[in-house]
């Protein structure tokens, strides 16, 4: 205990300061006795914490990771490209990858042939729209917003 010195044993369980975690207390009396002395450090403690959290770059986001090379999207639509054939959406640096290799016309992810022409490719969107995929869904949305049809 931090206030009165008792050691944790089986019969008596220290519990953890609650904001900080850092000091442990047999019981309130003693965690209130304690308090004046532990205050400052306790407050600045607490604040280191709230800022790990808050600046912890995040395990994910709306986007996900390439499925490829497993580095997080970008926000940016425009620097990732969904692949019609399989619905995964890979980043700027795999599809520029992909250009670069022999086997250009193929999906970098499931090695299906790409679409021929634009056209071709909408009808596979749409495919797995009907199919209730929410990746799809999404770019279709994309599209219609970019083409100025706000009525699908």
């Amino acid at each position: 205990c931090a206030s009165c010195g008792i050691g944790g044993v089986d019969d008596i369980k220290l519990k953890k300061c609650t904001a900080c975690f850092l000091v442990r207390y047999c019981s309130v009396k003693c965690q209130k006795d304690h308090r004046p002395k532990h205050k400052r450090e306790c407050k600045m403690r607490a604040a280191e914490l709230r800022d790990e959290i808050l600046f912890r770059r995040p395990e994910s986001h709306l986007h996900g990771d390439c499925p490829i090379c497993c580095i997080l999207l970008e926000l940016d639509d425009r620097k990732s490209f969904m692949m019609t054939c399989c619905g995964k959406t890979i980043c700027g640096g795999c599809a520029y990858a992909n250009q670069m290799r022999k086997a250009k016309h193929l999906c970098p992810f499931c090695r299906q042939a790409t679409p021929e022409t634009q056209e071709e490719g909408k009808q596979l969107l749409m495919r797995r729209v009907e199919a209730n995929d929410p990746a799809a869904t999404y770019q279709a949305g994309v599209i219609c917003s970019k083409e100025g049809d706000y009525k699908g």
